[in-house]
Formats: structure tokens, C-alpha cells, sequence
């Protein structure tokens, strides 16, 4: 049993845009963006009665999304990723509010890429699908202090990647 039209249609409604960025994050790649939405929200709607309510609906779409896009990795492992060609010059401030910009989010997102897991994971969860830590840390089998220090971390390691890239130039 799935979830009902009018159900699905809301849930679609209130959460496709932000999955839809998270995802794109993730795979920097539009068509398959799309196409992992498309498997996440078929996944939810399949499996609707499954979701217990232990963590925001946004949180389940979230974690449904990262394991489709893992499923695809692994069948698609001898793909190379796309990559994006990071702008000569980065702009200055702080790390939100680059990610704001369309330069400064290529350049953000170009480095993302570079970061270990689960660094970019957390980075990804927190900035663009907006997840509390809370539901962040739940993700992964945590608890919510695991997930800020994770992101502390992981937004420290961008912000000396973008200072080594500026040196650089």
C-alpha cells in the first residue's frame, strides 16, 4: 500500500524544490537530479506505510534520496562524476552567503566534491536540504552534537580550500 494521490501530490508540493537541490548537490548533474527525484518520490509513495514518524518527512525524503543516489553509484561505479570548472576568482565572505551566489556555489560546489564523507554529506544535509542537526544525526546513526561538530568541521575544511585556492592564484 502506497501513499494516496491527494497525500503524494502535497507531499510533492511541499518538499520536490528542496530535495530536488539536495540532489543536484549531490550529483551536480540536472537529468540525473531529476531522475533521483523521480526514483525517491516513487520510493516514498511505495512505501509510505513504512514511515514511522521518527523524524520529519523532509528528513525520510532526504535519507530515501542519498539511497538512490547510492544505489546508482554502485551501478554506475565505472562512470566518471561530472565535474564543475571552478571560477578564477573567488569572491570573499562568508560561506552561506557565497552559497548564494551563482559563482561562489560553483566554486562551493566544485569543492564539496573534494571533501571526505562524512563531511560533504553533512555540509550537503545542512546548507541545501536545510535538516536540523537533530535529524541530520539521525541519518546516520548518530546523535545531533555529532552532526554540528561534523559540519563545523566540514565548513572549516571548505573555508581553508578556498583560501588555498585564492593563494594559488
Amino acid at each position: 500500500m502506497g501513499a494516496t494521490d491527494s497525500a503524494f501530490e502535497e507531499i510533492y508540493r511541499l518538499y520536490s524544490a528542496d530535495l530536488y537541490r539536495f540532489i543536484l548537490r549531490m550529483t551536480n548533474d540536472e537529468q540525473l537530479a531529476m531522475d533521483i527525484l523521480q526514483d525517491t518520490l516513487l520510493q516514498f509513495s511505495l512505501s509510505a506505510d513504512k514511515f514511522r514518524g521518527e523524524c520529519s518527512i523532509k528528513t525520510y525524503l532526504c535519507a530515501i534520496a542519498r539511497n538512490e543516489y547510492r544505489r546508482w553509484l554502485k551501478k554506475n561505479k565505472d562512470r566518471p562524476l561530472p565535474l564543475d570548472e571552478v571560477p578564477e576568482q573567488p569572491a570573499s565572505g562568508d560561506l552561506q552567503e557565497k552559497a548564494e551566489t551563482h559563482d561562489c556555489s560553483m566554486e562551493i560546489h566544485s569543492l564539496l566534491h573534494q571533501l571526505e564523507e562524512p563531511y560533504k554529506e553533512v555540509f550537503l544535509l545542512r546548507v541545501f536540504a536545510e535538516l536540523q542537526f537533530s535529524e541530520i544525526g539521525r541519518l546516520f546513526g548518530k546523535n545531533a552534537n555529532w552532526a554540528g561538530v561534523t559540519f563545523f568541521r566540514a565548513k572549516k575544511k571548505l573555508l581553508a580550500m578556498m583560501k588555498e585556492a585564492d593563494d594559488d592564484e
